[in-house]
């Protein structure tokens, strides 16, 4: 049975951890102003809840998809609905981006409010086995509250950001003692730790949403062979690295861009390699 992965705890611990940077963040760019503190933590509140609430509208605009019925994705949606069924969780929207490279990802912020977007160059080369086992990986993101997760790790980035920004253009605490200095630090040096820690949770929501998605179709070695098609596919097809696709590129099931745009050491997915060897090692090792 899939399980969550203390997500709930590592959402409270993300919570704690986004708090605590805009807090120490705020006292070194603005001082001891109360005000300034108000103002730092009511604008990491209202980004996570915007980036939350508004997932998956945003995901799906950038990657220009559409909403498919049954009668458009028979098997699409066929898939969906038992697996669904099998894990009593509501049918999530279903959408096709119409792209010729491979991937697909699920957003939202629950399983009420899900969607599960394919594009058409995944439809094309997955069989409908592989596609399966694709679709439970998405699957469970949703229910292991993965899109909370992500949300509030790239709020943290931004958070540190916008408060360095701010300090450099209004003034910030430069007539205190470091304050300048301070504000330089966290202009450079938070976002990177930010962005690290983003970036490890991305790491573990995909090991995690493999296990998971093979252990609900029953079928590891499903999603081990449409990952390998991944790998080739996004390789010959990678998506431009454009900002609004950089921004939804952690949702996809495999990383879209080419490997000049992203390096390995700041990928936001694990090697491919590694996710199949799992997946087999699930299997009892690689079989047809």
């Amino acid at each position: 049975m899939p399980h969550r992965h203390y997500n709930g705890l590592k959402t409270a611990l993300l919570f704690g951890l986004l708090g605590g940077v805009v807090l120490v963040a705020s006292y070194l760019l603005f001082g001891r102003s109360l005000a300034a503190l108000t103002i730092g933590l009511a604008l990491a509140l209202l980004l996570n809840l915007g980036s939350f609430w508004f997932s998956d509208s945003v995901a799906i605009r950038a990657m220009r998809a559409y909403p498919v019925t049954e009668t458009d994705q028979p098997a699409m949606y066929r898939i969906v609905r038992e697996l669904s069924a099998r894990a009593g969780q509501p049918m999530p929207r279903l959408y096709v981006s119409p792209t010729p490279a491979p991937n697909a990802f699920a957003t939202g912020r629950s399983p009420q409010h899900a969607a599960v977007c394919c594009t058409e160059g995944i439809l094309q080369i997955l069989t409908e086995r592989e596609l399966r086992g694709v679709l439970a990986h998405e699957l469970m993101h949703v229910y292991n509250r993965d899109i909370l997760t992500s949300s509030l790790a790239a709020a943290l980035s931004s958070v540190i950001t916008y408060l360095a920004y701010g300090a450099m253009f209004f003034g910030g605490n430069r007539d205190e003692r470091g304050g300048g200095i301070g504000a330089l630090l966290m202009l450079f040096l938070g976002p990177i730790a930010a962005g690290v820690v983003q970036l490890a949770i991305s790491r573990t929501r995909e090991f995690d949403a493999d296990e998971d998605g093979a252990t609900l179709t029953g079928d590891p070695l499903a999603l081990a062979s449409a990952l390998r098609k991944l790998e080739a596919g996004t390789r010959q097809l990678p998506l431009p690295p454009e900002p609004q696709l950089k921004s939804t590129s952690h949702l996809m099931i495999a990383n879209p861009f080419s490997a000049q745009d992203v390096g390995q050491l700041f990928s936001t997915h694990p090697p491919m390699g590694k996710r199949i060897a799992r997946l087999e090692a699930m299997a009892g090792g690689p079989r047809a």
